[in-house]
């Protein structure tokens, strides 16, 4: 016997199809493996998820959808909708957000690492200055000071920078080089068999990435307190598919990030760094302690420098460049 739908479940199917046409998913493109680094994206897809019944999806890609150092140039394109990159990557592409990756800051906490860049973002001239690649800044990652895993000749002063090569981006590898060392870049999933080869004999990077990409496992010795500064890598978003959006989704996004970022420090100090030291006594990694008198050389050497020609430069570009760098330095010196 022929069965027909009565006129109200040929409605409910009608609401259906159009509420399944209507979902947004969102591709987000990372790369290497999930690890401390991305557990603020992971969070936000989870939040937004949950905040919206499961209308507005996050599709997490780890090098599926782009290369590292190509994700802005994919935003730029509407090839993907989310991504995470470093603004070491393509300096010339983003100038005003490396201001952050300036060496010696002294920033001194995951939660300060926040809220500076937070404020970066949230400046007009910045926002311009992404938006020429169709990008607006979301969230930073926020990242510990960064130091040094090598192999051979351990460097018990500053001089014995001299020569060694290094992989080292942005204003790190800028430090590196004013005391003599020879930074290279080159994307992080390569550096294990830089290190292995023997092309480089150092690696600057935060605890969770010298874990994920191994260069812990074959190191001899790490600087446990040079502190040089950290790199900055934003989650940004394409902004024709962040306007496209419903208000309801929006909201849900930018009403996540917080609780995204205070998941994402909580991870970062009680599990990556819970399982960093007792990893480099089981490794038997010399750490190497450098004294005030040398940090402040290398402070001396650095910094000074690095601000000045950064400022010379970005001033050149039509950035305010004074007054990023004085947005930063005071929001240090007042310890916010």
């Amino acid at each position: 016997m022929t069965k027909f739908l009565t006129r109200g479940a040929i409605a409910a199917l009608a609401v259906a199809f159009a509420s399944e046409g209507m979902a947004t998913e969102w591709n987000v493109s990372l790369w290497g493996k999930r690890r401390a680094f991305t557990e603020h994206v992971e969070k936000l897809a989870e939040l937004v998820s949950e905040k919206t019944g499961g209308e507005f999806t996050l599709n997490i890609s780890y090098g599926g959808l782009s290369k590292n150092t190509e994700n802005l140039d994919g935003i730029e394109i509407g090839a993907f909708e989310m991504a995470q990159f470093c603004a070491g990557y393509h300096p010339d592409k983003n100038p005003s957000i490396t201001v952050m990756e300036l060496p010696f800051l002294g920033i001194s906490s995951l939660e300060q690492e926040r809220d500076i860049s937070m404020a970066v973002y949230e400046h007009p001239a910045v926002a311009a200055d992404l938006a020429r690649w169709n990008a607006k800044l979301l969230m930073p990652s926020p990242l510990p000071q960064y130091n040094l895993a090598g192999v051979g000749d351990v460097p018990s002063s500053i001089d014995n920078f001299d020569g060694l090569t290094v992989r080292a981006t942005g204003g790190i590898g800028a430090a590196l080089g004013a005391v003599g060392a020879v930074p290279t870049s080159m994307s992080a999933t390569e550096v294990r068999q830089a290190m292995d080869s023997g092309v480089i004999r150092a690696a600057s990077f935060a605890p969770h990435a010298h874990m994920s990409f191994g260069t812990i496992e074959n190191a001899t010795w790490w600087t446990s307190n040079l502190n040089p500064g950290a790199v900055n890598c934003p989650v940004v978003v394409n902004i024709d598919a962040y306007e496209a959006l419903t208000d309801d989704e929006r909201a849900a996004l930018d009403g996540s990030v917080e609780e995204a970022l205070d998941y994402y420090i909580e991870y970062y100090e009680n599990e990556t760094m819970a399982k960093w030291w007792p990893l480099l006594e089981e490794k038997g990694v010399e750490q190497v302690s450098f004294s005030d008198d040398e940090i402040a050389a290398f402070r001396e050497a650095a910094a000074g420098p690095a601000a000045d020609a950064w400022i010379e430069e970005n001033n050149a570009r039509g950035l305010p460049a004074q007054e990023l760098y004085d947005l930063v330095s005071g929001m240090v010196a007042e310890g916010q």
